[in-house]
């Protein structure tokens, strides 16, 4: 039962019961479920900020944000062993392929100068796992520009590569004619008898004697700079250039198999052994030029003769006896 309350009424002397208007009731009621509202929205508010209440979608950003990070993890462990293959391919290029083709290695500095600038990195930073973010950018960004210079350097070996083997090519490394067909190594080169006035005369190449018709081979790679006879001594003679320095010269042909202007290879057959200009009898007389040199053909005939071979026909080249043109 509610207790009725009373007040004095000092006029009539009397205690007179107070009665609360229905309106004010009213707002009394209103004013109290809208503070129990207000009460309850904020308790829910403060219970919802706590660390020990958390909502689905904390629970499936946490989740998230895990999975992020166990990625990143993976990411950075597959980062290792790109980095150890990619230190030994550099190891490699620097002491392997740039040492054989004697050519500078590519310094520490050089393959990981540009990175790490903070200014690069800012629209990274102020983020709850900005740390993970900014280091794991940081090592794709080196790798990717260290893979881009070991990219760009092994183009370059390659083309050296492929530079050596057309140098490689390109070097005299045959005799003229053909050991089957050769009936004697007749003189060498360096000083000679001269057939004609016998006096002692310097014999800028080798001369191979053989049957007439006998072939004459390229001894390496270049393209045909003459097959003519205007040249005084040579007779019917072919004039080789193959890059790279060198020259060579194959003179007295009974005839030519090739033209001047057209590219040859090691072995194509260029002529026919004969005796024409001034010779003493059917024979290749070759040469060969380095640098606009004459130099010792001797010096070049490895690609098709034995070590016996060459002991042999060395000791030959080196007499001091007649030569035939």
């Amino acid at each position: 039962m509610a207790k009725v309350k009373y007040y004095y009424d000092s006029e009539n002397l009397a205690y007179r019961k107070i009665k609360v208007k229905k309106r004010r009731k009213f707002g009394y009621i209103v004013l109290f479920l809208v503070a129990s509202a207000l009460f309850g929205f904020l308790s829910f508010v403060v219970l919802l900020n706590t660390p020990y209440f958390k909502t689905p979608k904390d629970l499936i950003q946490e989740r998230e944000i895990g999975n992020l990070k166990l990625n990143y993890a993976v990411l950075n462990k597959k980062m290792d062993q790109f980095d150890n293959v990619l230190s030994a391919i550099e190891d490699r290029d620097n002491n392997l392929y740039r040492t054989y083709f004697n050519t500078a290695a590519i310094t520490t500095e050089a393959r990981k100068s540009g990175f790490g600038k903070l200014e690069s990195y800012a629209a990274l930073e102020g983020y709850n796992n900005s740390q993970l973010v900014l280091n794991t950018t940081k090592r794709v960004d080196g790798l990717s520009k260290e893979l881009a210079i070991q990219s760009k350097s092994l183009d370059y070996i390659l083309k050296l590569a492929k530079e050596k083997n057309k140098l490689l090519a390109a070097i005299p490394a045959i005799q003229p004619v053909k050991n089957e067909n050769l009936k004697r190594m007749a003189s060498g080169f360096g000083y000679r008898t001269d057939p004609f006035t016998k006096a002692r005369k310097m014999h800028e190449g080798m001369d191979f004697t053989a049957n007439t018709g006998s072939p004459i081979y390229a001894t390496g790679d270049g393209v045909v700079a003459r097959a003519d006879n205007t040249a005084s001594g040579y007779g019917n003679h072919v004039v080789i250039r193959h890059g790279y320095g060198y020259e060579t010269l194959y003179a007295h042909m009974s005839k030519y198999n090739c033209r001047a202007g057209q590219r040859v290879k090691r072995g194509d057959i260029i002529g026919y052994v004969g005796s024409t200009g001034r010779s003493e009898g059917p024979h290749c007389h070759y040469e060969v030029h380095k640098d606009g040199k004459v130099v010792n053909p001797l010096n070049f005939y490895y690609g098709n003769i034995s070590a016996v071979e060459y002991v042999a026909i060395a000791q030959i080249a080196n007499q001091e006896n007649q030569s035939l043109d």
